[in-house]
């Protein structure tokens, strides 16, 4: 049985759009993966965004935070420590990776290790040439159009 989604569909109508099918196909694959370490991800304001990953015995640098493009990759990892034979091991100590995709004009903020929790601070900056902006109509009649104006650069009295 398959369970994957056909997107060919929505191909043929849109244009574009391919990423963001990417985006879902690789959504669909990762359901698989370990959940290891475990992590929130949380809205904090219109543009904000946190990811909050519990990190627990690993320490600041045994933690590699990146940004390329459109991924952000948590990689943690620390040298194997031979302290005795162990009769029961409840701590993981197994190296991680875990890959978040961004979407446009999404960038790391800040990145921070407090009591075992990892915190990376996001925000979305939209370009202003592509926040909304209100467009003159004219009536056509031998009037100049006036020069278009985004919303944020006009005064408000």
């Amino acid at each position: 049985m398959r369970t994957e989604f056909d997107f060919a569909p929505l191909y043929r109508s849109s244009v574009g759009f391919d990423r963001v099918f990417n985006l879902l196909n690789n959504a669909q694959r990762l359901q698989a993966i370990d959940s290891w370490p475990p992590y929130n991800i949380i809205k904090t304001g219109e543009n904000d965004y946190a990811i909050s990953m519990a990190v627990a015995g690993f320490a600041l640098d045994d933690l590699e935070v990146t940004q390329e493009r459109h991924v952000l990759l948590v990689k943690g990892g620390r040298p194997q420590k031979d302290e005795g034979e162990y009769l029961h091991r409840g701590f993981s100590a197994q190296s991680f990776e875990r890959r978040f995709e961004l979407a446009d004009h999404v960038r790391v903020e800040t990145a921070s290790l407090v009591n075992g929790l990892l915190t990376i601070a996001l925000k979305r900056d939209i370009p202003e040439a592509m926040k909304p902006r209100r467009i003159a109509v004219s009536t056509g009649k031998n009037e100049a159009a006036a020069p278009l104006k985004i919303d944020a650069e006009r005064q408000v009295a």
